[in-house]
């Protein structure tokens, strides 16, 4: 087959104008054109008055040598890549002490499980969490009654925290091995939307995600995989010192100990008991930066207006995005993370007395506001010391915030404008907030370092030079956001991607630092999962 690329038509064009252009682009007779499928499509809004769709093809020519040979020199008409998925290994039964173990099944722990499965390697996943939908309940629960269940919330349990999010299917990390394209192959297979496949910035939604993972858990098991839920790993027990030190196997909450040789970390970055108990243990773990800051609501029509000029609110446009940045004058980096079109801010607290915000949006990003993370860049010089010292900074900001907000687990807020002056909001204006279960109006200048509010009041009126409109005086800030990313890197070697300092542990995906979102996150697992069977191939 042939990929091509950069192929421009109208954002109303018709269905036959596709091969067509195809046919026009290519020179060749309509009869040459078997067949062609969408393989990319992404909006082109560099000129709001003529609004395109940009399309990258596979096409299947009737004489595809002449056609490259003819192109040989336009870097837009090349062959297509090969992006079936490709097992690196297929094993029989194993005795019970080769099966690996898993920990978490967040996008990273069920993506490695659903590999480990499809290669007949029968893994066992632990979850501290409950199935996704009693999870669900919980979740719900504190969002409208103020009771947190500490295991079970936007950050614990099935489907990991991106369960509670938009659903952003897209990364910016490095692919050449495709992996990508196997995690949204899978995730079509258990019920989400075919065009994840093709759109530029696909997405799912929290509903969807739920079904999706329920499927997903059902074939890993299918397949004699294991899922465990309620189940906390209380210890790691590894064996030998030195260069000889090797996992031996975990201890549960339940009493039990379950050996293991080959342990994947797919924690998420909330699992701080977890980080706690595996340096005691003597993993080898070191402090790396992350971004903190707020959570921002517009009117999505305003976001969607300046993106889309007069074609704001075309249904094939949908909900616009945005990505913003800004360099402020004390050297922090301002910029805007996990941008929600149409969607929510939600409380995403996982420890008692303490308040955290997230972003979230249904598949139909319908909901009347846009919000995104304005965050700022620290680093570990801003936390320095112990090598889990940002944990401890992360729980000083929540616990401020929770004080800030009444000490209800509502969310302290204030208006874009007063922020910026730097006094106190006391009433909401045009933009009304989305969290749940409530905002508390006050002043947010102490909710996090002074360097980062500083940055954070410039930033937030250079921003109107990008996007017009966005200094919005009563746009609602919202407190705080401070699970960007893991503050921890469980440090791993390059080549078999096992912990620098011991044998049989695989840490993965953004608890361990090595990833960040549900794309990448499910990326990991595949990569993990590989490593895992290639070391149980190789004895």
């Amino acid at each position: 087959m042939i990929r091509l690329n950069e192929l421009k038509l109208p954002l109303h064009h018709a269905a036959d104008d596709l091969p067509r252009a195809i046919v026009a682009r290519l020179g060749i007779a309509p009869a040459d054109l078997l067949s062609w499928t969408v393989h990319k499509r992404s909006p082109d809004a560099r000129r709001k008055s003529e609004i395109a769709f940009i399309y990258s093809l596979d096409l299947n020519l009737r004489d595809e040598a002449a056609v490259l040979a003819k192109f040989k020199r336009d870097p837009q008409v090349v062959p297509t890549p090969d992006m079936d998925y490709h097992f690196v290994a297929q094993a029989s039964a194993l005795p019970p002490h080769e099966r690996p173990v898993v920990i978490g099944m967040g996008p990273c722990g069920f993506m490695c499980a659903l590999i480990l499965a499809q290669m007949g390697l029968r893994p066992i996943v632990l979850e501290r969490g409950k199935p996704v939908r009693e999870r669900t309940v919980d979740t719900f629960g504190f969002w409208r009654k103020r009771e947190l269940n500490p295991e079970s919330n936007v950050q614990f349990g099935e489907g990991g925290a991106g369960t509670f999010s938009d659903g952003k299917l897209y990364s910016g990390v490095k692919d050449p091995k495709h992996y990508g394209r196997k995690v949204l192959t899978e995730f079509v297979k258990a019920g989400a939307p075919d065009d994840i496949l093709y759109v530029s910035k696909p997405h799912i939604g929290t509903f969807r995600l739920v079904k999706m993972v329920e499927q997903i858990r059902d074939e890993i098991t299918a397949l004699g995989g294991e899922i465990r839920f309620e189940t906390k790993v209380t210890d790691l027990v590894v064996e030998g010192e030195g260069s000889a030190r090797r996992v031996k196997g975990v201890q549960l909450s339940n009493g039990e100990f379950l050996p293991t040789r080959h342990l994947v970390l797919a924690i998420g970055h909330s699992a701080r008991d977890t980080f706690s108990m595996l340096y005691e243990r003597g993993v080898y773990i070191e402090a790396k930066p992350f971004s903190i800051g707020f959570r921002v609501e517009h009117p999505q029509s305003l976001i969607d207006t300046c993106r889309w000029g007069a074609a704001a609110g075309d249904k094939l446009l949908g909900a616009a995005d945005y990505k913003i940045v800004h360099h402020a004058s004390n050297g922090r980096s301002v910029y805007s993370f996990c941008m929600c079109p149409g969607g929510t801010v939600v409380a995403a607290s996982s420890e008692e007395g303490r308040v955290v915000t997230n972003g979230m949006s249904q598949y139909s990003r319908a909901e009347r506001n846009a919000n995104s993370a304005i965050v700022v860049g620290i680093s570990p010089a801003d936390y320095p010391g112990h090598p889990l010292a940002g944990i401890a900074f992360q729980r000083e900001l929540e616990s401020r915030a929770f004080v800030l907000g009444g000490g209800t687990y509502d969310a302290p807020g204030q208006l874009m404008g007063d922020f910026v002056k730097g006094v106190p909001s006391t009433a909401f204006g045009q933009v009304v907030p989305s969290f749940k279960p409530g905002v508390h109006l006050t002043d947010l200048g102490s909710a996090l370092p002074e360097y980062a509010i500083s940055a954070m009041r410039e930033a937030f009126v250079a921003f109107d030079k990008q996007i017009k409109g966005y200094y919005k005086h009563d746009a609602v800030l919202t407190g705080v956001e401070t699970r960007t990313s893991s503050p921890i890197r469980i440090k791993r070697r390059d080549d078999d991607l096992q912990s620098l300092n011991t044998r049989g542990l695989y840490p993965a995906g953004e608890g361990a630092g090595y990833a960040g979102g549900i794309m990448s996150a499910g990326i990991d697992g595949i990569r993990v999962a590989e490593a895992v069977a290639l070391d149980i191939k190789n004895g």
